[in-house]
């Protein structure tokens, strides 16, 4: 039985528009059936903080999974990984694995933190494949907001000393970015006309603070042979200035990368409609496909 099947009608909309909703019996009772569902697994502990990640591994699957890492959003100061779980659904129905990313929030610790943090979670999924199933070839990292800048820096950081603070020298790469509406130049937040409350409360009043963001903005590490990325904005986002989505599709063409921009006209900070959302998935699935990372 599929997932979509159960699902009713209003919970695969929230899944699609990536809303927070408590899960409900049946849907659960259905993922459980279908998928090995291991919550709560500790991959790092630092500042006193375990980081945990959920995984969800279909169980009928006989050779290794592709699979996706996602990782929330909230500004670096907010959020969770349950409230986020339905943008992982989609994915779940093509068959895959998810790991679900916990990481250290701004209260918790602030820059660079939760860059450290996804690495290392990316790190325990490849070395954990074997354990898992899950296809190091066909690793795609996504999240919103918060998590599109994190998701970023996770595939693209991969050869940086942030990730020291766990075990093991395996290469970390994915296999491609999907980025939804993420920040790209962390710098540009912290003063001016772009500065946003959340950017400024992650930098804090560190002495250094422009130097850290700068470390930790994608558009610092474009170069060739990065993996590709798609990117979906709202060019009315009030959040995440439409504009890094922009600077960072155009750095990417010079540099010979593989990615797209899905521009959602009017598209604000997420809340798209049913539309517009269908049509993000049609790309993303597109995008995914042409470099064979499709439907299991």
């Amino acid at each position: 039985m599929r997932i979509s099947a159960v699902l009713s009608a209003a919970a695969l909309a929230g899944a699609l528009l990536g809303h927070a909703q408590s899960p409900t019996a049946n849907w659960a009772a259905t993922l459980s059936s279908e998928f090995m569902i291991v919550p709560g697994i500790t991959y790092l502990k630092a500042n006193n903080f375990e980081a945990k990640v959920d995984v969800y591994r279909p169980r009928a699957a006989s050779a290794p999974t592709p699979t996706l890492i996602y990782i929330h959003g909230g500004g670096w100061v907010g959020g969770n990984k349950e409230t986020a779980f339905f943008n992982a659904m989609p994915y779940l129905e093509m068959g895959w694995a998810v790991v679900n990313v916990q990481y250290r929030l701004g209260p918790v610790s602030l820059a660079p933190a939760a860059v450290e943090d996804c690495l290392c979670a990316l790190k325990w999924v490849i070395n954990n494949a074997k354990n898992y199933n899950f296809d190091t070839s066909k690793l795609v990292v996504t999240g919103h907001s918060a998590g599109g800048h994190l998701s970023l820096t996770t595939g693209m950081l991969g050869d940086t000393s942030f990730h020291r603070q766990c075990p093991g020298n395996v290469p970390l790469k994915v296999a491609a970015i999907v980025n939804w509406y993420g920040i790209t130049d962390v710098v540009d937040l912290l003063d001016g006309p772009n500065q946003k409350a959340y950017a400024v409360a992650w930098l804090a009043s560190m002495p250094n603070r422009n130097d850290i963001a700068r470390s930790v903005s994608p558009l610092e590490y474009v170069r060739a042979g990065q993996p590709p990325v798609i990117t979906i904005h709202g060019d009315a986002d009030p959040t995440v200035p439409y504009q890094h989505g922009v600077r960072l599709h155009q750095a990417l063409d010079k540099a010979g990368v593989k990615n797209k921009l899905v521009t959602i006209p009017g598209g604000k900070h997420g809340g798209f409609s049913n539309a517009e959302q269908l049509r993000a998935f049609g790309e993303i699935t597109a995008f995914l496909g042409g470099l064979g990372l499709g439907r299991r």
